[in-house]
């Protein structure tokens, strides 16, 4: 397979705290990849260094052979398409509009029938059509999530960066939003890929190709979700015991079940 990402010893600090050492990773095109670990283990930071949000201490992030630090903002943003953890911003726009705003790397004076085209196509395909001229700022929060998502695939990038893309949704959303993300790396035609930082470790189980284990600013274990969420790895990383249970069905059909979350249950 192509490689689409490849990162080699990146490092980055807050101050005296080093947040990520010496990174390494090779992502592949039609790639899914989850990113797991607790709570200020660099998830968010390592999306962030790739698109150059933050600016790694140390290490290179080349994006189809191009090195990241030498490519403009806007070729960047033709490349990469990035979701916050959480939709701060409110705009007083429409939810279309809103998601027009992804077609802006690719729009030299005005605005084309494409670019119309390829919005409306996406709002469409995420379910969107209902609400797609109310304001985004009269939205709920999952709404306003579900619409920055839109946002990021009119982009059209090769590289989606989600950080908790599904953290206000509710749980049909949930799985229909990366079912819909799963749909558009899988097609072989696309050349994209994702790399996706997520709490839940099932529904990275369920959809993702390739799981990289976040631990103390390190990557601990890089594989399928079989090879890489297992008893110990889980242990080591989460604090927790789990009991591992393989279904009939799936490509990534495993289910991880907590003890203490089990034991509580009468």
């Amino acid at each position: 397979m192509t490689s689409l990402l490849k990162i080699n010893g990146l490092d980055f600090s807050w101050g005296t705290n080093q947040v990520l050492k010496n990174i390494n990773l090779d992502i592949k095109v039609n790639e899914f990849v989850a990113i797991l670990g607790v709570n200020g283990a660099g998830k968010s930071t390592f999306l962030k260094c790739i698109n150059r949000i933050l600016a790694p201490a140390k290490g290179t992030v080349e994006i189809s052979g191009k090195n990241t630090a030498d490519m403009s903002l806007m070729d960047l943003s033709k490349t990469t398409s990035y979701v916050p953890q959480s939709v701060r911003t409110s705009f007083s726009m429409s939810v279309f509009d809103v998601v027009m705003l992804g077609r802006r790397p690719h729009i030299s004076w005005r605005i084309s029938n494409y670019d119309h085209e390829k919005v409306s196509e996406t709002i469409r395909f995420l379910g969107l059509e209902d609400f797609a001229f109310r304001k985004f700022d009269r939205l709920s929060g999952g709404e306003r999530q579900r619409v920055v998502i839109a946002k990021a695939v009119a982009q059209d990038p090769a590289l989606f960066l989600l950080d908790e893309p599904t953290s206000d949704l509710d749980l049909q959303n949930q799985v229909t939003t990366m079912k819909k993300i799963r749909h558009i790396v899988s097609d072989v035609k696309s050349g994209k890929s994702a790399i996706v930082a997520i709490h839940d470790i099932n529904m990275a189980a369920r959809f993702a190709d390739r799981v990289i284990l976040l631990h103390e600013g390190t990557i601990k274990a890089d594989g399928t979700p079989s090879e890489v969420l297992t008893e110990s790895n889980i242990a080591d990383v989460f604090g927790v015991s789990c009991d591992i249970i393989p279904e009939e069905y799936g490509i990534n059909s495993l289910q991880i079940l907590v003890r203490d979350e089990i034991e509580k249950r009468e």
